[in-house]
């Protein structure tokens, strides 16, 4: 009987303690006890299992794109863009090398923003993403299906092409708008004759319905402004594109104090459903121009570069009723559009308030001609008469805002380092909570459609401090992930970003996991120098180019010993992957290339150019550990005198 008692007595006495546990910690004294999930818990992927969500996180100077999964913050892939990348011979090989070409000739760098997935009726559908280059102004296409850059169009007529890459809500359109204003067409002229004749350039490039291929539709040329961020109208004001202007000054030096005189700059609302119109109906004018159009052929696995020489452009003065200013304070940065289409957000960076105006009283202000002059011709509404409600006390320099699926906005405040959560309609701030540090850019899953999936928002952070382990001076860029699925934003996870972010995509895994490429098809590859059977593999000479048609599979080179080589000839290594399985690539490097390596994924051809400049005998080898018998996975090619008489031979195995 005194057991059964002293039983019930500890039973009794452990039933307290757990709930004196629950309640420090659901008073916040306490870190969260065994019986609470964490936040650990919350973003842990076990070993097998896979992420929720791909976020595409632009690289800004890395000029590529980084692919990672949501909630666990693991980095799966860099996929190169704008950058020469090594690690697979992007831009290196002879097939990628066209991707790079410009007007200015190849340029193998640039700074990759704002990454956007393309849509039907406003919600993401995983076809493509669209990315843009900033410093070389250009857009590029990116499919989700193989993960590789397919198209990449160049941008004339601007500069710092940041109002980028945002599309329509049916992929008609990717917009790329400058940031800086330059003489159109470019001329020698003195600088301070800035004001007045220096143009901004809004460019709408179509997009292929079914292939995705893009063409520049028109340039809008617009005032001397700079033209910052945008995004498109969805909804009930799908046929618009809101784009954030500062430097309405027209300033051209000290732009930190010179460009922000102004108390209200613009949101330029263009109906480009009128202008499309005006130039299907013969519109516009046609002028000289020098861009390149560079394409990939996935079924020939290379690319080809054109040049193209003129360009369609529009003076929005000759479409009446087309584009409108809504003044905006102060300096605004982002410009950001609610799932309904009804909200236009404008983050001026210079306010500790959001200003947010109405889509419905843009239009019937439009149709009561409630105007407040003009800027170039173009009309100014009426601040109070398009204002929807400001958000009040948000914090110290507002950037970016994205959506859930709640009727919830997050605004990142760069000065006060924090994102604050805030209820449309009512423009009340509901929560906010600290990022680490300097937050720029967010996203939440498809917070940029009609339809966003919510549960996470991803800060994006521009200093990153003591979050990490030291590594010398630079620091990779700090992320973090919450969890907004309650009341209450939850501080999860940081994690390394890769360059620096300016913007991200995310999207649910099961949109883009069944149709995600596991390998080319052997017997659709159509490279001119592709080798399909081992039998075919040989060694051409044509003058002093050399064209070696290879195999590779687990674990040989066909041909593996090639002699005839000769200083000063130029050798195409043309390596065809004859694996017809998931996740085994072949690489291939020989000592002494001016190029990188290449890696050649199953069913794929790709070149390597080698100059010899000495005599020898030079191995070559597979670079991706393959195969138990990696290691002998080689090769030699012999390199005689130029006035050699020695003949093409080659083999394997003898």
């Amino acid at each position: 009987m005194k057991k059964q008692i002293l039983y019930y007595i500890l039973s009794f006495m452990m039933l307290i303690s757990i709930i004196g546990i629950t309640s420090c910690n659901q008073n916040g004294s306490s870190k969260s006890g065994a019986l609470l999930s964490s936040a650990a818990e919350k973003v842990y992927v076990a070993p097998g299992e896979q992420d929720e969500f791909y976020a595409f996180l632009s690289g800004g100077y890395s000029g590529n794109l980084t692919v990672y999964g949501l909630p666990s913050g693991r980095m799966f892939k860099e996929i190169p863009v704008f950058s020469q990348f090594p690690t697979s011979g992007y831009g290196y090989s002879e097939e990628t090398r066209p991707m790079l070409n410009t007007s200015h000739g190849p340029v193998p760098w640039d700074d990759l923003h704002h990454p956007d997935i393309s849509q039907t009726n406003g919600e993401l559908d995983g076809r493509w993403i669209f990315v843009n280059g900033n410093n070389t102004p250009r857009i590029a296409r990116v499919s989700l299906s193989t993960f590789e850059t397919e198209e990449i169009i160049e941008i004339p007529n601007s500069a710092g092409n940041h109002s980028s890459s945002f599309i329509t809500e049916n992929t008609e359109y990717v917009v790329a708008g400058t940031r800086f204003s330059v003489p159109v067409p470019q001329r020698d002229m003195e600088i301070s004759e800035y004001k007045g004749n220096f143009k901004g350039a809004l460019t709408f490039i179509s997009v292929g319905p079914e292939h995705g291929n893009l063409e520049i539709k028109f340039q809008i040329l617009m005032p001397g402004f700079n033209y910052d961020l945008s995004h498109p109208g969805r909804g009930k004001s799908h046929g618009w594109f809101f784009f954030t202007t500062y430097n309405t000054e027209e300033a051209n030096s000290l732009m930190e104090v010179n460009s922000s005189q102004n108390d209200k700059d613009f949101i330029a609302a263009i109906n480009w459903k009128k202008i499309e119109e005006y130039v299907n109906n013969g519109g516009g004018t046609m002028m000289p121009a020098n861009y390149a159009h560079n394409v990939y052929d996935e079924d020939k696995h290379s690319a080809t570069s054109t040049m193209i020489n003129e360009v369609l452009t529009v003076n929005p003065a000759d479409v009446p009723g087309a584009v409108f200013f809504l003044p905006t304070p102060k300096s605004p940065h982002g410009c950001d559009v609610d799932p309904s289409g009804q909200y236009i957000i404008g983050a001026g960076k210079l306010s500790a308030d959001l200003t947010v105006h109405s889509f419905d009283k843009m239009i019937a202000a439009i149709d009561a001609g409630k105007f407040d002059g003009d800027a170039y011709g173009i009309p100014i509404l009426k601040f109070e008469e398009v204002l929807a409600g400001t958000v009040k006390s948000g914090g110290l320099g507002p950037l970016h805002t994205e959506f859930d699926a709640e009727g919830n906005a997050y605004t990142t405040f760069f000065i006060s380092s924090e994102v604050v959560k805030w209820k449309i309609g009512t423009w009340e701030v509901v929560d906010r909570k600290p990022t680490f540090y300097s937050v720029g850019h967010l996203m939440i899953p498809g917070g940029n459609s009609r339809k966003p999936f919510g549960k996470y928002v991803v800060a994006m952070n521009k200093i990153t401090k003591d979050r990490y382990l030291p590594t010398g001076p630079e620091m990779e860029h700090s992320a973090q992930i919450y969890d907004i699925s309650g009341e209450k934003m939850e501080l999860l996870y940081d994690f390394p970003t890769h360059g620096e972010p300016h913007y991200a995509a995310g999207c649910p895994a099961d949109l883009l996991r069944p149709n995600s490429k596991k390998f080319y098809r052997l017997d659709e590859n159509n490279h001119p120098f592709a080798t399909k059977t081992a039998a075919d593999a040989r060694v051409e000479r044509d003058g002093k180019d050399v064209h070696i048609y290879m195999t590779t599979i687990r674990s040989h080179f066909t041909p593996d010993n090639i002699e005839g080589i000769k200083v000063g000839d130029r050798v195409y290594f043309h390596v065809t992957n004859h694996e017809q399985d998931f996740d085994v690539p072949h690489g291939f490097a020989v000592l002494g290339a001016n190029t990188s390596e290449i890696l050649v994924m199953p069913g794929q051809t790709k070149t390597i150019v080698w100059e010899p400049k000495y005599v020898g005998v030079w191995p070559f080898y597979c670079t991706d550990f393959c195969s138990a018998l990696h290691q002998e996975m080689q090769g030699y090619v012999r390199v005689s005198p130029a006035n050699a008489s020695i003949e093409l031979s080659w083999s394997l195995g003898e």
